[in-house]
């Protein structure tokens, strides 16, 4: 596989982030205000606060804007916090995984216990349809990688 050169990424400038854990350098970013606030009302602000190491596929606000009108107040009602959980952790693998290594893949087994598929296109990355579009963002338990689309998983 060749070298993804174009998306962009932190790693050069990963200094300001490392000493912040991922849900810390989400919002540091200010593009995944809404990823936040969705891992807070799942109740799994802890864990991603946590040791881990995790690798976050965190879609951005752009695409929390994408989903159908009313679904994210929906999944944000106390009664569905089971499916807002199974739909987050489908953004989230174990372990540290940077974009490099995302590339080789042909899918990713998610934390919900799903696989994601993941095309490579050139030097683009894709997993489940949603594009990498900001690759590589360090956090000291972890790396997050913004996407353009919220991912759905098939089963809740």
């Amino acid at each position: 596989m060749s070298t993804v050169t174009n998306i962009p990424s932190n790693t050069s400038n990963t200094s300001n982030t490392s000493n912040k854990n991922i849900l810390d350098t989400a919002a540091a970013k200010g593009s995944f205000k809404t990823f936040g606030k969705a891992v807070e009302r799942a109740g799994m602000g802890d864990t991603l606060r946590g040791t881990g190491p995790f690798t976050v596929f965190a879609p951005t606000d752009a695409a929390f804007e994408k989903l159908p009108a009313g679904r994210l107040e929906v999944l944000f009602k106390p009664e569905n916090k089971q499916e807002l959980v199974s739909l987050l952790n489908y953004h989230v693998v174990n372990g540290r995984k940077s974009m490099a290594d995302v590339g080789k893949w042909e899918a990713a087994r998610t934390v919900n216990g799903q696989s994601a598929p993941i095309k490579t296109t050139g030097d683009k990355v894709s997993i489940d349809g949603a594009q990498i579009t900001s690759a590589d963002i360090d956090s000291s338990n972890g790396v997050i990688h913004g996407i353009d689309k919220v991912n759905i998983p098939t089963k809740q």
